[in-house]
């Protein structure tokens, strides 16, 4: 056997088996924030609640062979069960491509689909569970140990500067405006990240997420997909015509940091290295 196929093999082998966990990932997602076993019930269509049989729950193939459909109910599955599916097959490639098949890639897999799980409760939901991301700091720590990817000073530095950073910018945040902006979750979020990917990842992490972060919340105000509900009446004005409550200010604007920071981790984790080594001319690289 060449090892053209062989290599082949591994490809198609690590794409399944991140397809696998994608579909793990869509329970993790829907049930987790609701405080649901992730193994009871079986899995089942939401809308008749009748159990998905094994070769109607293949990852990808049978979204595509049911046509988007529940077998028993026809009622519509959503498209994000096989989008996740599909992007954590892709992390899986990619990690693999990355790291080889070293000690480092079930690590920094695992990390990938973190980064999937949280993005997408984070979206909807504006949480971000401790489930993940308090046992991923400690995840990433004991990854410097055995990965070697990052030392191990480097990642306890890193997620106690995450979090003191995000700490300090929401307690400012909330003691100027009154409002509240970041959250502890993507405090823990960045430890978690810093853990696995050194401190030196943290002033691009967070100056990606930021500006990747204000250019959507620019588009989305500028399309006209983010309103504010209307304010609370102040006795002393009259009462502001129905539907004229406008778009939502920029600095009101709630757009959820969390899915940013993990886009910008996986960015460093993929590309952060080479961007910055040829941005600064290899000043960064050095740290």
């Amino acid at each position: 056997m060449s090892a053209a196929t062989v290599e082949i093999i591994v490809l198609v082998f690590v794409f399944l088996f991140g397809a696998s966990i994608g579909s793990f990932l869509n329970v993790v997602i829907f049930r987790l924030p609701e405080g649901k076993s992730l193994v009871r019930p079986p899995s089942h269509c939401p809308a008749c609640g009748h159990g998905i049989r094994w070769y109607d729950n293949i990852p990808i193939l049978s979204y595509v062979l049911l046509g988007g459909k529940c077998r028993s109910c026809r009622a519509s599955i959503s498209l994000q069960y096989p989008m996740i599916e599909l992007l954590t097959a892709a992390l899986a490639i990619a990690c693999y491509q990355r790291f080889g098949l070293d000690a480092s890639l079930p690590l920094y897999f695992a990390f990938c689909a973190a980064l999937v799980a949280i993005t997408f409760i984070d979206i909807p939901r504006q949480i971000i569970p401790d489930e993940i991301s308090l046992p991923g700091v400690a995840v990433g720590v004991a990854a410097s140990f055995v990965a070697g990817e990052v030392r191990w000073t480097d990642s306890v530095i890193g997620a106690a500067v995450g979090f003191a950073l995000i700490a300090l910018i929401a307690y400012g945040y909330y003691f100027l405006t009154h409002r509240e902006g970041m959250g502890m979750g993507d405090a823990k979020l960045l430890a978690m990240i810093a853990a696995f990917l050194g401190w030196q990842s943290i002033p691009f992490v967070l100056f990606a997420a930021s500006v990747q972060g204000l250019a959507l919340a620019l588009f989305a105000i500028g399309m006209g997909w983010m309103k504010k509900a209307p304010p609370l009446p102040d006795p002393r004005e009259a009462a502001a015509p129905p539907g004229e409550a406008g778009d939502v200010p920029l600095r009101q604007a709630a757009v959820p940091f969390g899915p940013f920071l993990s886009l910008a981790a996986l960015e460093w984790l993929f590309f952060g290295p080479w961007l910055m080594s040829h941005l600064f001319l290899g000043g960064y690289a050095a740290l």
